[in-house]
């Protein structure tokens, strides 16, 4: 007779059916999803490796080119968030005694650092005061001095709002022979991206910003310099899970299994990319511009100032300087549980500083600003 072990139910819940309030997200991610995307995800599932779901991926990987404005074959989408894309361009672009030099003006910038060190680069920095950019200049200097293998550079640095100049960036690393890797995760979908014409080998992204899907399927592409240097490692990829020879065989003609994708998660993310395709690019930053103008003039009305130069700021992300005498935090958690609208606070040298306010994909509209500004009259 099979020995019955008694059953603990301490930790057993009785609930509820799910219910989660209805908030406006304007903080530096998520942001509220399209109601078509929201749609999509709750789809019925289908198998991560029947003809529709393949049929869908080459959907994804065709639309990701597009936003992106890049022709590179090693386009596709990461099953996991942002980080796990950050960490898969390390993880197939860095072998052990790289010299690899990033930019660092925020905390993604340090979080570039840690992964490229942990992967066996040699990492070497140049920094910059938090809201600030590099200027060619700058970068020519730290080139011809550390002559790195990779340059990584944080194209919307989501600690600050700011945004670093592209141009001429690419020209550079080819002169001096390294690959250009950049981080889109706050400017995919938001703000001007050009990855061919700029000359970047490695980018990845979010989905839950700009793209304004759930976070968990997360953009990642590679360029044919980097496809070389990836065929002439002389160690493998460290991370099984993220090296792109192995997912470029999922994603690819071949479509050899590799992982369960999360199928709803992929639904959503090609929804969210259909919308903007239809949209179209130039429109959709057009909007994000306008609608971020919109709100640095009603942010104004209420004497606050923001903290980076106005030619670097990121439509999708505004820095607000928190008032002398204010607690920040106090107010962003008056706006959350009085007006059901979330901000984020500072992070790093800019923790108590700054108030991170998104505005993004489907949130980029005056109806967000104007909400916010009305809460803030309120609780300031």
């Amino acid at each position: 007779m099979m020995q019955t072990l008694s059953i603990r139910d301490r930790q057993r819940l009785k609930l509820s059916p799910l219910q989660v309030p209805d908030r406006l997200l304007l903080g530096p991610g998520p942001s509220n999803a399209h109601p078509a995307v929201l749609h999509a995800m709750s789809l019925s599932p289908v198998g991560h490796l029947d003809p529709a779901f393949l049929a869908l991926m080459g959907e994804i990987q065709s639309l990701l080119r597009y936003v992106w404005q890049t022709e590179n074959s090693c386009t596709f989408a990461i099953s996991g968030t942002g980080t796990a894309a950050m960490e898969a361009t390390i993880a197939n672009a860095v072998e052990p005694g790289d010299v690899v030099l990033v930019g660092v003006a925020g905390y993604f910038g340090n979080r570039l650092v840690d992964m490229a060190g942990r992967y066996g680069g040699d990492v070497r920095t140049i920094a910059k005061s938090w809201g600030q950019v590099f200027s060619l200049d700058e970068l020519r200097a730290a080139m011809e001095t550390h002559r790195p293998a990779i340059l990584a550079l944080v194209h919307a640095e989501t600690s600050t709002g700011a945004r670093q100049p592209m141009e001429g960036v690419g020209d550079l690393c080819r002169e001096y022979g390294c690959l250009l890797l950049i981080d889109t995760v706050t400017s995919l979908g938001g703000v001007p991206i050009f990855l061919d014409e700029w000359g970047v080998d490695l980018a990845y992204s979010c989905s839950q910003k700009g793209l304004g899907c759930s976070p968990g399927a997360s953009p990642f592409t590679m360029s044919d310099r980097a496809l070389e240097k990836l065929a002439q490692r002389k160690t493998k990829v460290a991370n099984w899970y993220l090296d792109a020879n192995l997912l470029g065989k999922y994603w690819g003609a071949e479509h050899v299994y590799h992982h369960t994708a999360p199928i709803n998660l992929y639904y959503g993310l090609r929804e969210a990319l259909r919308l903007v395709a239809e949209e179209g690019l130039a429109a959709c930053w057009q909007r994000h511009q306008t609608n971020v103008e919109y709100l640095w003039q009603q942010l104004a009305t209420l004497g606050l100032t923001l903290h980076v130069e106005k030619d670097y700021r990121l439509p999708t992300l505004t820095t607000v300087c928190i008032p002398a005498g204010v607690d920040g935090k106090a107010i962003a958690r008056q706006l959350l549980t009085e007006h059901n609208i979330e901000i984020g606070g500072g992070l790093g040298e800019l923790a108590g500083k700054v108030w991170r306010v998104g505005l993004m994909g489907y949130n980029s509209k005056p109806e967000s600003c104007d909400r916010l500004i009305a809460a803030l009259k309120q609780v300031l």
